[in-house]
């Protein structure tokens, strides 16, 4: 893949699509360890709605990377799991994960220097 290629390519646009959405990648990461139930990836997560985890699962199931198993039984039982290709993005989710840790405090810093420039520069009114 050539530096063009990157920038014109419709997969790695794809690709950094995935990670663009925070949940996906939080979703996938809670399923890491095996099958969950929904209410189970939601006291896991924390801060996700019904809504947003059923729309979450929707997505990465539709992109083939989380399967949906319905159990029959009353009441009826959902289970969601990573795919093969779903497991492939843990070792990317990690290694993003690790860059946050090391230079999370850095980005912060740098936020705040932005926010306190901007401050000084707007006019006061009081």
């Amino acid at each position: 893949m050539t530096t063009d290629d990157f920038l014109a390519d419709c997969r790695a646009r794809l690709a950094f699509d995935l990670f663009s959405n925070t949940w996906n990648a939080v979703v996938l990461w809670a399923l890491r360890d095996g099958p969950r139930r929904p209410v189970e990836l939601r006291e896991r997560i924390g801060g996700i709605s019904s809504k947003v985890l059923t729309e979450t699962l929707r997505r990465l199931q539709f992109n083939g990377l989380v399967a949906r198993h319905a159990h029959p039984g009353a009441p009826p039982r959902v289970e969601y799991q990573l795919t093969a290709l779903g497991r492939t993005l843990l070792a990317p989710i990690d290694a993003v994960g690790a860059w946050a840790f090391e230079h999370g405090d850095e980005v912060m810093a740098a936020q705040d220097a932005e926010c306190n420039a901007a401050a000084q520069q707007s006019p006061h009114t009081r």
